[in-house]
């Protein structure tokens, strides 16, 4: 948080109004994130979901750039947003709950005059815990529409299609829901807990062109961290929560089960799949949520110092 953030006071500004804005906030910047980044988690969606004809393969993909030529080629550029719609209901909320938490849970883990590392780091990973709740359903949505091939699929229907055959629970809108906040919690180990120790082991820069920098290349490397450290648990995620590879048969459905296949039948680098579209996704993501979310902070509260 910036220092006009910082400067807030419960005598200029109450708790409430401040979380309003910090929802606000939180909100624009994951629609903006969201609205450009898309097509990165269509790539590594369906690099992550490539094995065994899972969710009726026809043609693979040879790398990142394949899959973008290849989608655009034979699906057309709006193929890039599919599955858009779950993520923009659903991360806006989410995301705003997410930050606002961790806000909020930092005091709960301050237990002496100064936020240690023990309290960014829980507080960023339980609040990433917390946001998987909100995110499971949605993602479960989105990966089905992502890995499907077909000109149309509806996010409403692919909604009722899934509420019919699982039902709002652990085999339909909830299914790797457990996975999920493995992964949050890992990713958010680094990018909310780790980000902030660095960020107050650092200081305040001089400059404000120094200040961006720091804050943009600190954003950058541990969304990259993040990323890297909870891959395993997303594309586990993705395989429990997308087409199963062989229809009415249900092969993934549990963390460690579906773990340990994926490592006897492909190899520990199929639970690095989609890397590198990951990485190209989340650098920019970090940087545009988090540096987002403070500058607009930043905006509204001025007018209170």
């Amino acid at each position: 948080m910036s220092s006009i953030v910082e400067d807030i006071t419960e005598a200029a500004l109450s708790r409430w109004k401040l979380i309003r804005i910090q929802l606000l906030s939180a909100g624009v910047s994951s629609i903006v994130e969201v609205s450009l980044l898309t097509p990165l988690d269509v790539v590594k969606t369906r690099l992550q979901l490539q094995k065994n004809n899972v969710g009726n393969i026809k043609y693979q993909y040879n790398g990142v750039l394949d899959a973008f030529y290849k989608i655009y080629r034979r699906e057309g550029i709006p193929a890039f947003w599919r599955g858009i719609v779950p993520p923009m209901l659903s991360d806006t909320p989410r995301r705003s709950f997410k930050l606002v938490m961790f806000e909020q849970l930092k005091p709960v883990f301050t237990f002496g005059d100064k936020p240690t590392v023990a309290t960014y780091i829980l507080a960023g990973s339980l609040a990433g815990m917390m946001e998987a709740l909100l995110q499971s359903p949605f993602d479960v949505i989105k990966i089905t529409q992502q890995a499907n091939r077909k000109k149309k699929l509806s996010t409403l229907g692919v909604t009722k299609r899934i509420y019919r055959e699982g039902g709002f629970g652990l085999k339909g809108l909830y299914r790797g829901v457990a996975t999920t906040i493995i992964r949050n919690g890992i990713f958010h180990f680094a990018y909310l807990g780790l980000f902030s120790v660095a960020k107050d082991a650092t200081g305040h820069q001089k400059t404000a062109t120094r200040e961006i920098i720091n804050k943009t290349g600190l954003a950058f490397i541990f969304s990259w961290l993040g990323c890297f450290l909870s891959l395993p648990f997303d594309v586990i995620k993705s395989r429990i929560q997308g087409p199963q590879p062989v229809a009415g048969e249900v092969k993934y459905s549990r963390t460690i089960p579906t773990m340990v296949a994926i490592y006897k039948e492909e190899g520990i680098t199929a639970l690095y799949k989609g890397l590198i579209p990951q990485l190209l996704r989340q650098g920019p993501a970090g940087i545009i949520l988090l540096l987002g979310f403070e500058f607009l902070n930043t905006i509204q509260l001025a007018k209170y110092v």
